[in-house]
């Protein structure tokens, strides 16, 4: 199947000349400042090195889509809040030698639980087998700007290493439907535009990140709504048009336009993304 575009935007931190990966997928390096607002020398920031778990995934019943699809951006999204909070350790280090096992790996450790626990009922609460998610939930670090492997969306362009989506295609496609009727059709997946940013001034960096994650969370929630329609149609020949691709610009555009103004709230020029607002279908 066709897999879907996911924005793997690039970020760049003013002042600093290397490119710094996203922070759901990698190092960020934060510029800082000394008391006068001059830029002081940025630090390469570690990440989270979590295990990925839609390829560990049997095949997902097309009823517990939406909600496993949910579930597995939630975990990137806190791969997201962890590396944005590790990046701050590089430039402001706090805490003793056990900080960043105590402050930032043990509690992801039981939001991950929780969140696998999820996926594991999503399976249960259709009638499918649940999976033994246990072992996902421990987290390392990976070295300072190594990025960190993440889930992504059902279509699956993340740009992460290893091809974290190899099972994407497949997973809503089990042979007779988890009730015994009709196979689903093929699942197609939105098409977005990649959201290529100029250097991301620091002090806009994390609402920067909150949106490009939202932004991937949109892409998951229309293609969780197109895997259903694969099992039951329904609408007329613009029903996707009218109620998936039109409402998905619509939030894109909105999530876009907080982008921008992160920018220029900050004093920096305000970059022009609405081209990069409408999606269309793999």
């Amino acid at each position: 199947m066709a897999r879907g575009m996911r924005n793997n935007a690039v970020l760049k931190l003013g002042g600093v000349g290397a490119l710094a990966a996203l922070l759901l997928a990698g190092g960020l390096q934060l510029a800082s400042a000394d008391e006068n607002g001059r830029p002081a020398a940025s630090a390469a920031a570690q990440t989270v090195n979590c295990p990925t778990v839609r390829d560990k995934l049997p095949p997902v019943p097309a009823a517990a889509a939406a909600e496993v699809e949910r579930e597995l951006a939630n975990l990137d999204q806190e791969i997201a809040r962890q590396n944005e909070r590790l990046a701050r350790l590089a430039v402001r280090p706090e805490g003793g030698p056990n900080f960043v096992d105590n402050a930032i790996l043990g509690p992801l450790g039981n939001k991950r639980t929780a969140a696998l626990d999820r996926i594991e009922i999503a399976f249960n609460r259709v009638g499918a087998a649940r999976p033994n998610l246990d072992a996902l939930a421990t987290c390392g670090l990976n070295a300072p700007g190594v990025p960190s492997a993440v889930n992504g969306n059902a279509g699956g362009q993340n740009g992460n290493a290893g091809g974290q989506d190899g099972n994407a295609a497949g997973q809503n496609g089990n042979p007779g439907g988890q009730n015994g009727g009709a196979a689903p059709g093929p699942v197609r997946t939105v098409n977005c535009p990649r959201v290529q940013l100029p250097a991301v001034p620091a002090a806009a960096a994390a609402q920067v990140q909150a949106e490009l994650a939202t932004l991937d969370k949109q892409i998951d929630e229309a293609n969780a709504r197109l895997a259903r329609l694969a099992v039951r149609p329904e609408g007329g020949p613009n029903f996707v048009n009218n109620a998936i691709l039109g409402p998905l610009r619509g939030k894109r555009t909105a999530a876009l336009d907080r982008i921008e103004i992160a920018f220029n709230r900050v004093g920096a020029a305000r970059p022009n993304l609405d081209a990069l607002a409408t999606c269309g279908l793999n």
